[in-house]
């Protein structure tokens, strides 16, 4: 019995002094949490001495040569004395030592002399940076194509006026808002907006190791110790963890890049969404054709996500390599990766001739030789079609989409084959494909948006099925869900309802811009459960909206998570107030929250930054109304008509405020263009009919009014309005009619009885 204690004592005396030292050290004095300092950028020299071979695939790459100190290394322009002619004007590039100068037409017009200090870019185009004051840095109009050795102009087709936006040495042209944060690595725009000056900064001048994998002083920290002495640690220390990405994730490390986009801030790579910091581009008019295909520069990202390849997984790496961004096999073997190379590349699935095959080179409208003799058979030619940017960089739609000219024939969209077969028609290339691949073709997205972005009242269902539908892309989603809000009734309120649970945080923002639900507290109850969305770009814009509630009546806690999404808001917003928009942002807001004076500012000053923006005009104009100051309220709509005659709600907005002040004869003429323009909006002819009875055009005052009674059948005060009109021309009996469709579809409102009263007394009083 003593010999058991004994042992068992001896037993639990091993068990007890075999727990390693460092763990009775933490049970009985416990570690204090220890602050580390923040993620610092620490150099791409950091990274070479551990990562060789990645460093060195990507010196020299198109991401080294981002952007760089002008010298005789970097700069690839002819700077010999070189003199070049465009639009009339004579511009020179010369040396003086080692520096480089332009002279040329520089602001307001005047030729003067120019110092270049940094190169923009590296193949196929480098473009020349000009420092002015301000803190700005401004990209010359004439550019060195690097595979024809010679200068041409961006613009090649336009005289660019010196006050317009786009003029180089203004806004359209800046460095530091326009093209910085790709261009540089950690870099910090810093433009304040009461100097109006930027302050900007880099860690590093090009696009390096720390641009995509972050900032790296906590790897560098951990692998200078000994190998035996690091500690286990998540992703080495890395910010941003890119081994064992999926697709979306790597996508996404590439979209504040590669994306059109709206930025909301400084990009630190610690952002847990992509909607954090950027708001993505959907599939507008003015950047994407109707079926998605790429239209003006995007940037892949809006076109890579509406593909099947996004879709299964396939990721930016698989086709580049990451570190000097070349293709990691050429030709067809790129697509062959994962496309069996028995069925698509063979003659039965391509038809076209392949290298070494007899044939002439094909040709583009302006002669460039689209593709050699055997290219055709290529992938891409079909898969990838290429459109110009900044005239010579043609860049692949990365939607890999199937040819469909039966699209180009429905909705005016290009395809890969009338773009080489230039002198045959859409038909034709949809004859062969017909006769290659067999009739009928998929039902496909583009059609819906085509008939969205007509609002036709046929795509209605269409569109709200396609938003719903979690099987189509996100973007494509978004688009039909945004293109909803020219559709008023509650099953759209319902679509956006619904979209406000969505997983995706592009879904959820378009939701939260659009939604209208009737019901005031209704649409108080929706936005403030928005507020605390996780992602940034959802929760300001539910602030954004509930700043045009009446009364929100929001709670405390409801109040202070409110203000503290409105301030991110703002701040996003300033983040962009050297852009014409960012400050009709703030216009807008100051608009909401009843500060009329700095909301004319900034009107004001998006007006400065692009006399073209017409939104800022239209806005200013509306508060000048308000405010009662119609001289100028009317001198900014003038400008908006005359430079944009299509906008037939400025030329209604303008004819109200001329009738406003007694101009009756000029403001009939705005309201019939409106009316017009607007064929189906029943208010503008109601205004215009009232107008032209005060101008005593009876004939056409009638007609316009029984227009808005047509589109609007149940509308009171277009029935009442006809009811009147009959009534002070003694037309009895058609007044009587009025009268009693107002009895039949208003049977509470005392006016249609009073009204049919009236005139049977009248009618009466006559047979007597």
């Amino acid at each position: 019995m003593t010999r058991w204690k004994i042992t068992g004592l001896i037993a639990t005396l091993v068990i007890i002094l075999s727990i390693p030292a460092y763990l009775l050290k933490e049970i009985y004095f416990p570690r204090l949490p220890v602050s580390r300092p923040a993620a610092t950028f620490s150099g791409s020299k950091k990274c070479m001495d551990c990562h060789k071979a990645e460093y060195d695939m990507w010196q020299n790459s198109l991401h080294d040569r981002a952007m760089e100190i002008a010298n005789k290394t970097t700069v690839l322009g002819d700077f010999n004395d070189a003199v070049v002619e465009f639009h009339g004007i004579t511009t020179r590039f010369y040396r003086k030592e080692d520096k480089f100068f332009v002279h040329t037409q520089g602001p307001n017009g005047e030729m003067s002399e120019f110092e270049i200090t940094h190169t923009f870019g590296w193949y196929p185009l480098q473009q020349y940076l000009v420092p002015f004051s301000g803190g700005r840095l401004q990209c010359l109009p004439i550019a060195w194509d690097v595979k024809e050795k010679k200068w041409y102009h961006l613009y090649p087709d336009n005289s660019i006026d010196p006050q317009d936006w786009l003029y180089w040495t203004n806004a359209g042209q800046n460095w530091n808002g326009m093209c910085a944060e790709c261009h540089s690595t950690n870099l910090k725009k810093n433009y304040d907006i009461h100097s109006d000056t930027y302050q900007t900064t880099w860690s590093e001048i090009d696009v390096s190791c720390e641009a995509c994998h972050g900032p790296g002083s906590p790897h560098v920290e951990w692998a200078g110790l000994p190998e035996m002495a690091r500690p286990q640690t998540a992703n080495y220390e890395l910010v941003v963890r890119t081994k064992g990405m999926d697709s979306r994730e790597q996508v996404e490390l590439c979209a504040p890049c590669h994306a059109r986009r709206a930025i909301l801030g400084d990009y630190t790579h610690a952002e847990p969404d992509l909607l954090d910091s950027m708001l993505p581009s959907l599939l507008i008019p003015e950047l994407y054709f109707a079926d998605g295909q790429i239209f003006e520069e995007v940037y892949v990202y809006g076109s890579f996500t509406q593909s099947k390849m996004y879709s299964r997984n396939v990721r930016c790496s698989d086709c580049h390599d990451v570190h000097n961004i070349k293709k990691v096999k050429e030709g067809n073997a790129l697509c062959l990766q994962c496309h069996r190379a028995s069925i698509y590349d063979t003659k039965t699935h391509h038809f076209h001739k392949k290298e070494g095959e007899k044939g002439d080179p094909i040709k583009s409208a302006d002669d460039r030789v689209l593709f050699d003799v055997g290219t055709g058979a290529e992938c891409v030619q079909c898969h990838m079609p290429e459109r110009p940017y900044m005239v010579i960089d043609y860049r692949a739609d990365h939607s890999f989409r199937i040819p469909r000219p039966d699209l180009s024939i429905k909705l005016g969209t290009p395809n890969a084959c009338n773009r080489c077969h230039i002198d045959k028609t859409d038909q034709w290339s949809d004859e062969y494909i017909t006769k290659w691949y067999g009739p009928g073709r998929k039902a496909h997205y583009g059609t819906i948006i085509d008939e969205g972005r007509k609002r036709s009242t046929q795509a209605l269902k269409d569109l709200i099925q396609l938003a719903s539908d979690s099987l189509y892309p996100v973007i494509v989603r978004s688009t039909a869900l945004s293109l909803l809000a020219a559709y008023p009734g509650k099953e759209i309120s319902r679509a956006y309802e619904l979209a406000l649970m969505d997983d995706e945080a592009l879904i959820r923002r378009t939701a939260v811009d659009h939604l209208n639900v009737s019901d005031p507290k209704r649409q108080t109850e929706l936005l403030t459960s928005m507020l605390y969305d996780p992602v940034k770009a959802v929760r300001i814009e539910a602030a954004r909206r509930m700043t045009e509630l009446a009364d929100p009546q929001l709670g405390e806690a409801q109040k202070k998570i409110f203000q503290g999404s409105l301030t991110e808001y703002q701040k996003s917003m300033e983040y962009s107030a050297d852009f014409a928009f960012g400050r009709y942002n703030l216009a807008n807001l100051y608009v909401a929250l009843r500060q009329p004076q700095k909301a004319v500012a900034n009107y004001q000053a998006a007006i400065k930054i692009d006399n073209l923006f017409y939104p800022a005009k239209v806005n200013l104009a509306m508060l000048y109304n308000q405010m009662g100051k119609n001289n100028e309220a009317e001198i900014l709509l003038r400008e908006v008509t005359a430079s944009h005659p299509e906008m037939y709600e400025v030329h209604y907005s303008l004819g109200l405020l001329l009738a406003e002040e007694n101009k009756y004869a000029e403001a009939a003429n705005y309201l019939k263009q409106a009316a017009r323009g607007m064929p189906d909006r029943a208010r503008i002819h109601y205004n215009l009919g009232l107008l032209l009875q005060r101008l005593k055009q009876d004939s056409d005052a009638e007609a316009a009014l029984l227009k808005a009674q047509e589109l609007e059948p149940d509308n009171l005060d277009y029935l009442y309005a006809l009811a009147d009109f009959y009534l002070k021309r003694k037309k009895l009996q058609q007044a009587r009619n009025i009268a009693r469709e107002m009895v039949a579809r208003h049977p509470s409102q005392q006016i249609g009885h009073d009204i049919l009263n009236l005139i049977e007394k009248n009618v009466g009083a006559k047979s007597n």
